[in-house]
């Protein structure tokens, strides 16, 4: 079958037409002719085999891609978890993390969304726990999971959201998605960090979503310091590390400051969580997005393009797909 493999570890993904097709092992597997696969970080991660959950794999040679949607034996069309890479004509899936999916949403955006809800819906509904009426911050909310993130903690009935980042032209765009503030990181620190506390005493930050870490949560953290007072609780989660995977925290933050900080990725979340993505929150955030409610933009590419597209950086918060 055609696909995209990666040969040995680090290496990119190559085109191939003669890689063997995957076979269903067991009643509780599923054989998918895929239609569509979204790129992600956490792909080029894995594939790499430096992200923390695949530095424990044996290797060989394998599909790429996580996730995808496609086509079953009788024509049902589904968002799908690969057992296998699913940037192939076949993928093997689980049928319990399979998602039927509704009519008015295209397979480019149905491969696209869930990623971006997974890293936004599940650490607002589960580390967050966010409630209606609350002020949200979401730092890093340019990129393809940060718009996705402004548009559920509105949806979820946030009543402000914050967002942060260095793209003007995207952060403006933020406007009309859900925020009704909007920071840039490209300010010098003290103005960012007086900006955050001003609207922190006009309206307490209940929840942050951080996508950057590193330089920027330090100074998001020193903005709600406490000042030996009182302070208002606010739970701090962390879902990337696009900055860096390091911050320096002071005690006297933690000291001076109600605040909870935990982080929101593959590892933290319970079988239990994942059950609830699978039968509820991506159901609804499919037809979220089939009802024109909820918006991803892609950049679609043929599968024979997967050693240009692997490299390629694409920018405003879009995603990029490979149809196949």
């Amino acid at each position: 079958m055609k696909a995209a493999v990666v040969f040995q570890k680090g290496e990119m993904p190559k085109y191939t037409e003669d890689f063997a097709e995957p076979k269903v092992q067991n009643e509780n597997e599923l054989l998918v002719s895929v239609k569509a696969s979204a790129i992600k970080n956490l792909d080029k991660m894995r594939a790499s085999g430096k992200h923390y959950s695949a530095q424990n794999e044996e290797w060989t040679a394998k599909t790429v891609g996580g996730d995808g949607v496609g086509l079953l034996e009788d024509g049902t069309r589904i968002y799908g978890i690969g057992v296998n890479g699913m940037i192939a004509e076949k993928a093997v899936v689980e049928k319990e993390r399979t998602v039927k999916l509704p009519d008015g949403i295209s397979d480019a955006a149905a491969a696209a969304l869930p990623n971006a809800v997974m890293g936004s819906a599940l650490a607002l509904r589960f580390r967050a726990g966010l409630q209606k009426g609350e002020t949200v911050l979401i730092n890093g909310a340019t990129g393809v999971t940060g718009k996705i993130a402004v548009q559920i903690a509105k949806h979820y009935g946030a009543k402000k959201v914050i967002a942060t980042g260095r793209n003007g032209q995207s952060l403006k765009e933020l406007l009309s998605l859900g925020a009704d503030e909007i920071i840039s990181l490209r300010q010098d620190d003290e103005a960012f960090v007086s900006q955050i506390k001003t609207l922190h005493s006009q309206h307490p930050i209940d929840v942050v979503i951080d996508y950057l870490w590193g330089q920027s949560a330090e100074l998001i953290l020193s903005a709600l310091k406490g000042n030996g007072g009182f302070s208002h609780r606010t739970r701090y989660i962390t879902v990337g590390g696009m900055i860096s995977d390091t911050i320096t925290l002071s005690s006297s933050v933690l000291r001076g400051t109600d605040l909870q900080i935990s982080g929101s990725g593959i590892g933290s979340w319970t079988r239990d969580e994942i059950k609830l993505l699978i039968t509820e929150i991506l159901p609804e955030m499919f037809q979220l997005a089939a009802d024109g409610k909820l918006k991803i933009e892609t950049v679609n590419v043929d599968l024979k393009e997967i050693e240009k597209a692997w490299e390629m950086n694409i920018e405003g918060g879009k995603r990029l797909v490979v149809m196949i």
